[in-house]
């Protein structure tokens, strides 16, 4: 046997079972991934909301610290962890609010109110939403921080398994043309042509959506590492002062954050106290305005007693791969003509999925039916033996 075949069989065992390991949850995966792309319009469809006043392009906003008043009004007792510019409805703003400002905000309540005239709209329920359910199964079987770190080991295995079947690709096909489909041949060598040209023609797509699909269940960690180091190095001289009397208002705080960074607009503010800033600051998280740069944050610390810009950086490159990651996966960023081609790409995944499945477990039942025919021929030729 010469060492290209042993490197092509060691290829072939990668590509086998790192296939097996990972293929019942990637079809789990597309399969709830695939109303997920299509969430807003499902929302929208299943779901009645009160609308935002629809108004012209440049109407002014109304004071944040009157949106942030309505929204707390009809839930008294509760504090404000966020502010959020909704990025899928231009005329509403959300407030994520707890019952304390160290409230888990997994747990926090989401109002809406409306970007222009400050009134109250909603605060709907959405853990009982088919989309909802359908997030929860995509990021973490419901499972938290080891369901996503389960699921980003499965999506390793995915991407093992799509570049070892590159590997084994050209050697497997070197005597036929590209896209050849045997219609003449058994349906399991039929299903073997589905299969390796659905997935040759699907491997950078599989790579760049698998890859960042990996990256985005490390989000909670990434998040932590930004959290305990550029965060707690931009606070550290304000750690034991005692937490202001009296905020400042909010307004102020979104205003000197975007003229301290020209081309940015505020995409959501967090709370002093809160996860995502000190106990004496509002940290203003900035994006860009064009497809690539409003998927980048940039956090300015405002300090919540005087109004006054303390300090102001990018985001280091970690946290930047993952605000970059997420748009690729999802395919949101081109609008619906973007969101039907990667709904067509994850169909055509989960043919890839299904045919090489059907494929292992064929070959599976055919081993385990010859295995006791050979055992049988092997006892009828054996020669009777005298005693």
């Amino acid at each position: 046997m010469t060492a290209g075949t042993k490197s092509l069989r060691r290829w072939s065992w990668v590509h086998k079972w790192s296939s097996i390991v990972c293929t019942v949850f990637m079809l789990m995966l597309c399969i709830t991934g695939l109303p997920l792309i299509f969430h807003d319009e499902i929302d929208d469809l299943l779901h009645e909301s009160v609308k935002a006043t629809d108004v012209p392009a440049g109407t002014p906003m109304a004071d944040l610290d009157r949106i942030v008043a309505s929204g707390l009004a009809p839930f008294p007792g509760q504090v404000p962890h966020f502010l959020i510019w909704d990025r899928d409805d231009p005329n509403a703003m959300l407030l994520s609010i707890g019952k304390t400002i160290d409230a888990n905000p997994v747990d926090n309540r989401i109002v809406r109110v409306d970007a222009h005239t400050g009134s109250y709209l909603d605060s709907p329920d959405v853990t009982g939403r088919f989309t909802y359910i359908m997030l929860k199964l995509h990021t973490d079987m419901f499972a938290g921080l080891p369901g996503k770190l389960f699921l980003g080991l499965m999506g390793i295995l995915f991407c093992t398994a799509i570049i070892s079947g590159i590997v084994v690709y050209a050697p497997s096909m070197r005597k036929l043309k590209f896209g050849s489909y045997r219609s003449d041949r058994p349906r399991i060598v039929r299903w073997l042509d589905v299969h390796n040209l659905a997935g040759i023609l699907l491997v950078v797509w599989t790579l760049v959506v698998g890859f960042t699909g990996v990256i985005n269940t490390w989000a909670d960690l990434v998040l932590k590492m930004w959290q305990y180091g550029q965060l707690a190095e931009m606070t550290m001289q304000y750690r034991d002062r005692p937490p202001p009397a009296h905020l400042t208002s909010v307004q102020n705080a979104s205003d000197v954050a975007s003229r301290a960074v020209p081309g940015m607009t505020p995409s959501f503010i967090a709370f002093p106290g809160t996860i995502f800033s000190s106990k004496s600051h509002y940290t203003v998280f900035l994006r860009g305005n064009t497809p690539v740069t409003s998927r980048l944050l940039k956090p300015a610390l405002i300090d919540a007693e005087t109004g006054k810009l303390t300090d102001t950086r990018d985001m280091p490159w970690y946290v930047t791969a993952l605000f970059l990651s997420q748009p690729l996966h999802f395919g949101d960023y081109g609008g619906m003509p973007l969101k039907i081609i990667w709904a067509v790409l994850d169909v055509l995944t989960i043919v890839v999925l299904w045919t090489g499945l059907y494929l292992w477990l064929r070959r599976r039942k055919t081993s385990s039916a010859v295995a006791p025919a050979a055992a049988r021929a092997s006892r009828v030729e054996q020669p009777a033996v005298t005693t």
